[in-house]
Formats: C-alpha cells, structure tokens, sequence
C-alpha cells in the first residue's frame, strides 16, 4: 500500500481527474497479488473495497452509499473515488492495483467538480489523517481476502445492493450518452458488474456496461 501525501495527477474512470489539496484527504495504492478470483469474478473486487471505504467512514457518520460502479457518495455529493486495474495472465488475474481518493479535511474544491463532498463538511470534525489511514488499509486487507466460497460471495454482492445508491424500487433520472434521459429503476447489477434497469416508459428491462449510462443528479449529469 503506497500512501501519497500530495498528489498531481490523480486519475479516475476512464480519464477523468481527482482532486485532493495535499495533506487534508486520503490517497493511495494498492496492490494485491494473486487474488483469488477468476476473471469473471472481477466485480466482487470493486464490490469489497466500496464496502471497505463505506464501512471506514460509516464510524464518523452514517448515510454513506455506493453509486454504481464504484463511487462513493453522502446524499446526493461524491466523498470517495475508487479506480480498479487488473493484470492478467494464462492462470486468470496475476495482480490488481486499486487506486483510492476519499476527501476527508478538505473544505474548499477548486476543479470544478460539481458535487463534492468531504467527511469534515458532513460532521464538522478535522481527523487524524494517519489513524483513517490504518483504519482504510485494515478494513481493505480484510474485505480483499477472497477464500474462494460461494457464500463469501454472495454474501459481499447481497451487502453491496443494500448499499447500492438509489437502488430503493423507485424510478429515478438517467442520461445515455446520446444526451437522451429516461427514467428508470435499478433492478439489478450482475456480478461482472452489469447494471440492469427498468425503464418507466414502457417497464422493459436493459442492461449497461459502465459509461453506457449515467445517472442524472440535480440536472447534473453524471456518466
């Protein structure tokens, strides 16, 4: 695990940039060598380190919640990035370096982001930036421990819709990158990380890869 205190150029999905003022918020790697997953399993990973994140923060406040894929959100503002790459080779996934921004101290964003949040802003507390640190790496260290059963995971994916963002039964705004929005109701995400949604205009069932569809917040666009 390689902590950064300053950081230039972080990077999120597919291009997009991560802000962080040095010293006030939590950045890192890490790399896990051989996880014991086959690469269909992928998803799981991103499901464990979303709930390792949720699970830090949830001991300072609560209504933490995971925007698919990955995101990490309080209401309707983005706390938390998380950026997952695997290597593969002939045995499956050789090693994973998950990379994690979660804004902690900082209470002025400057790049134009349209909905951030930090864990300061939601309590009004300044933490021990090194004591969240151990506790992010510990939490992660046992979530990231696949022992290959069935029912560990099971148990991560059942876990992660009860902490998936608007997955409630309710339809709500989603954008295509066409610029085309529709209503629509998470029905599910599969384990490859497929999300399933049920549009309201004629109740059919779609399903999306990542950056097929975005969600709509606060007529904010979110791909």
């Amino acid at each position: 695990m390689i902590v950064a205190y300053k950081q230039t150029a972080g990077r999120g999905q597919k291009g997009n940039s991560w802000e962080a003022e040095p010293g006030k918020n939590i950045t890192f790697s890490l790399l896990i060598k051989k996880p014991n997953l086959n690469v269909k399993e992928q998803f799981y990973m991103s499901e464990a380190v979303s709930l390792a994140i949720v699970d830090a923060l949830e001991k300072y406040a609560t209504g933490f919640k995971i925007k698919w894929p990955n995101d990490i959100y309080y209401d309707d503002r983005k706390i938390g990035g998380i950026l997952i790459e695997h290597s593969l080779d002939n045995d499956g996934i050789a090693h994973t370096i998950i990379g994690v921004g979660v804004n902690i101290n900082q209470q002025v964003f400057t790049s134009g982001a349209p909905n951030p949040v930090s864990l300061t802003r939601i309590t009004g507390e300044f933490y021990d930036m090194n004591a969240l640190t151990e506790e992010f790496g510990a939490l992660l260290e046992r979530y990231c421990r696949f022992d290959g059963s069935r029912t560990q995971l099971e148990a991560l994916h059942k876990r992660y819709l009860e902490k998936l963002y608007r997955y409630d039964g309710k339809p709500h705004p989603f954008v295509l990158p066409s610029g085309a929005q529709l209503n629509a109701t998470i029905e599910a995400v599969a384990p490859d990380g497929i999300l399933t949604l049920r549009h309201e205009s004629d109740n059919s069932l779609h399903n999306y890869y990542f950056k097929e569809v975005g969600f709509v917040i606060n007529k904010t666009k979110f791909l």
